[in-house]
């Protein structure tokens, strides 16, 4: 007795088929272009030049450089202060290069960058 629905021997569709490859290759794109930005680094500097960070695509600290004027024993808020905006700033930058990558490979679609 025939099975009903479903389509015969299970083979999708020529459209379905067509949508399949092009999400995988859509999603190979994508994992090449992650791979790319996570070797990337993004850098901030703040305070007129006395704090720079640099982060990975991976969000990672790379490193702080703190110009000598800045080191001040009598005021260390202010440099803790001045660490975190930097270090915020370039999270930002990989944050928004991470989104336009995302943008440019779903052409816009919305959230559809999620399901790959």
């Amino acid at each position: 007795m025939a099975k009903r629905g479903g389509y015969p021997g299970g083979m999708i569709p020529g459209n379905m088929n067509n949508l399949m490859k092009q999400a995988q290759r859509m999603q190979r794109q994508m994992e090449e272009q992650q791979a790319e930005l996570e070797q990337k680094e993004f850098s901030a500097t703040v305070g007129g030049g006395a704090v720079t960070a640099v982060v990975s695509g991976k969000k990672e600290l790379k490193s702080i450089e703190l110009q000598p004027e800045v080191v001040d024993p009598d005021d260390i808020e202010m440099l803790q202060d001045l660490i975190v905006s930097a270090v915020n700033e370039a999270l930002q930058a990989a944050d928004a290069a991470s989104e336009e990558l995302t943008s440019k490979l779903t052409g816009g679609m919305g959230g559809l960058g999620g399901l790959f």
